[in-house]
């Protein structure tokens, strides 16, 4: 099944799309402004995560694609937590051109719609660096709250950096959509 926007859609990962992962975990612009990796990804070691993530149901992850590009990056709802109905979520885009077109909005929607009135969870974390004023923008306009900051939480490119931690719940997406009426 895939997931829909307006305009993009959320599909599973295929092999062929292991090699667009790889060269975004080893892009370094990308490495240094996320959380998580920071060492360079074989093509072995990514075929290896492929095998041993593809089934599994609480780690969903998402190629976005759009008509006009194709493939233009990666979204996820991790760790997610059935008994307590939540789950983190996270995405990346290819490319810096792909901001401010509306792709990350109409992922994060669709995002947010599939989790909430598919999956049925009620809570959806995430965080970014302090200094990701793009995640900031968009989360906040898609509804998400800052819930809290880690100070010097992740040691990255020689120097601690704070994690900002945001938040939305099931009643706030409900809410956002009635007020913006996204998706009418």
């Amino acid at each position: 099944m895939n997931i829909r926007g307006k305009f993009v859609t959320l599909r599973a990962i295929e092999k062929e799309d292991l090699e667009l992962m790889r060269e975004m975990l080893n892009d370094p612009e990308m490495e240094s402004s996320v959380v998580g990796w920071s060492f360079p990804v074989s093509k072995y070691q990514q075929n290896q995560w492929y095998e041993n993530h593809i089934n599994d149901s609480n780690n969903q992850r998402f190629i976005i694609e759009t008509p006009e590009d194709g493939a233009v990056g990666l979204a996820t709802l991790i760790e997610i937590d059935w008994k307590n109905r939540k789950a983190n979520h996270g995405m990346k885009l290819v490319n810096r051109k792909y901001r401010t077109k509306g792709i990350g909005t109409d992922t994060v929607m669709a995002i947010m719609r599939y989790a909430f009135d598919e999956l049925q969870l009620n809570r959806l974390d995430g965080s970014w660096f302090d200094s990701n004023i793009a995640s900031q923008k968009l989360y906040t306009k898609c509804g998400w709250s800052v819930e809290g900051r880690r100070r010097q939480y992740i040691y990255k490119n020689g120097e601690y950096r704070d994690l900002i931690v945001v938040g939305i719940l099931k009643e706030d997406y409900i809410r956002l959509v009635k007020e913006n009426r996204y998706w009418d």
